[in-house]
């Protein structure tokens, strides 16, 4: 099985049509479509995934807008697998990378935090005064961020919401961020384990920050002439891209080459001097400021990175997804299946080995290879807090089955197919109109032969021309010579003439 890149997308419709949205996911490289999961219209951050891994199948979870119901379903049906029923209506939802914990916003400002597997309603308490706009775990899961239309950023440590000594007391944050002055828009987190890693925040203020958990301080601040809809953060952390409704994408580069006392170049950190740094994008050069910008002509509404960090997904609010080069901001494709939605979800994984409709045979488990990944447990979620759950907390796991065979029996996967399929995953995209590999090779050795015979050519011409100027030369000399004896002779016939008269 070769390692592939698909897309996933959610999509709602527009406030002028009726009907129901889809999530779908997309092969990034050609846009066609592999599966198509309907009856959910989950609007802008009410959609998450949970990728296929540790011997598990994968979820995806959409919450609806209209009605206080959580839509689940796994990529081995097509259909809603679970349909829940919450305390509230969610205005937003996030999955923890590792599939344990839940948790969903709402637009009284309340979070509620659950465990997928036993649906046990952790913690539900009153973080922000307005509703809460985005939730975001870090890469480990230690912590949970939440931006509301309050201006606020809270981070929660997750260790201390599940610590059953504190489950009557008020949860205290870890930090609250709380520079901006109008609503969230987004939050992105950075690599490194909790508290190590930074974090961007976008809102309505015009502006991103880039803050340092582990001080708990603001690094620097980047104004934009719009307002920022949606950001999206490279993996490396060398650049971000914020996005606004008026349909601009402006580069931002986290590192910038100076000239050092040497006559050398180095790179240098952009920002990070606090409260007081400030820098304002798009008051320099036009014509830098235009390399930076995309035009995409539509209001953006989400935005996401590639796995390879070499390509930027654009959604808009018309339904189409633009597939940008990063290095170049050249447009190479542009998937328009779900032209009159609005886009509201857009994220990048390796294709689902136990997608609907594409389960590749290597990936069948079991003792006799007959069935499928099984569905990662999920148990409907509670609606209140209960303490007797708490301390029974029957957990459903799925045991591996006891192998009689060898270990690779069960998934025949050895190194040599994962260094040829990584091969295959971060090879570059092969040009159509570019010629075969053995023309290529015909093609040099014809330019080589033609080479050879224009230097044969050459010499020869050289050499005739050497020839060609030594007869000239001595031409010219010869003349020379004979032009100088009549003169002389001409010179002694006058004197003698004269001494005559």
């Amino acid at each position: 099985m070769q390692l592939q890149e698909v897309v996933v997308c959610a999509s709602t419709p527009s406030s002028s049509q009726g009907g129901t949205g889809t999530i779908t996911l997309h092969d990034i490289q050609t846009g066609s479509s592999f599966s198509s999961f309907k009856q959910t219209s989950a609007s802008t951050h009410c959609t998450d995934i949970l990728s296929t891994k540790d011997g598990l199948g994968g979820l995806m979870f959409a919450a609806q807008p209209d009605k206080s119901i959580l839509n689940i379903y796994n990529f081995q049906k097509d259909q809603i697998a679970l349909k829940i029923v919450l305390p509230e209506r969610l205005s937003c939802v996030a999955v923890d990378r590792q599939g344990l914990l839940f948790a969903g916003g709402t637009a009284q400002g309340r979070i509620y935090i659950w465990e997928i597997a036993s649906g046990i309603l952790y913690q539900s308490w009153e973080a922000h005064y307005r509703q809460i706009s985005i939730l975001r775990f870090t890469p480990d899961g230690e912590a949970l961020l939440s931006g509301s239309e309050d201006s606020g950023v809270s981070v929660w440590s997750v260790s201390r919401l599940l610590d059953d000594e504190t489950q009557n007391d008020v949860p205290e944050a870890y930090a609250n961020l709380s520079d901006h002055t109008l609503p969230i828009t987004d939050i992105i987190c950075g690599v490194g384990p909790f508290p190590s890693c930074r974090v961007l925040t976008a809102s309505v203020d015009h502006s991103v920050k880039l803050w340092d958990l582990f001080s708990k301080t603001l690094l620097t601040t980047f104004n934009f002439p719009h307002v920022v809809s949606c950001i999206a953060w490279d993996v490396t952390e060398r650049l971000f891209f914020a996005a606004s409704a008026e349909g601009s994408v402006y580069q931002v580069n986290l590192f910038r080459t100076r000239v050092d006392k040497s006559g050398g170049r180095v790179a240098e950190a952009v920002g990070g001097a606090g409260v007081t740094d400030i820098i304002r994008i798009g008051d320099e050069d036009p014509r830098e400021a235009t390399k930076r910008l995309i035009s995409v002509g539509e209001p953006v509404t989400t935005l996401t990175v590639s796995l390879t960090s070499s390509l930027l997904l654009v959604g808009t609010s018309t339904g189409v997804i633009n597939i940008y080069d990063i290095p170049s901001h050249q447009l190479l494709r542009s998937i328009s299946s779900h032209a009159g939605t609005r886009i509201t979800y857009l994220a990048t994984v390796l294709k689902p080995p136990d997608l609907v409709g594409h389960v590749h045979l290597s990936t069948r488990m079991g003792n006799g290879g007959d069935g499928l990944f099984p569905v990662r447990p999920v148990v409907p979620f509670q609606r209140m807090r209960e303490a007797r759950a708490r301390e029974a907390h029957d957990v459903a796991m799925i045991l591996p089955v006891q192998q009689k065979s060898t270990p690779e029996s069960v998934v025949a996967y050895s190194q040599e197919e994962l260094l040829r399929d990584y091969e295959f995953f971060v090879q570059p995209t092969p040009d159509r109109d570019a010629e075969p590999v053995e023309a290529l090779q015909t093609r040099v050795g014809e330019l080589e032969e033609e080479v050879m015979r224009l230097k044969g050519q050459l010499g020869r011409a050289k050499g005739v021309n050497d020839v060609m100027w030594e007869t000239v030369v001595q031409k010219v000399i010869a003349q020379g010579k004979e032009t100088e004896k009549p003169e002389d002779e001409g010179g002694r016939t006058r004197k003698r003439g004269k001494t005559r008269t």
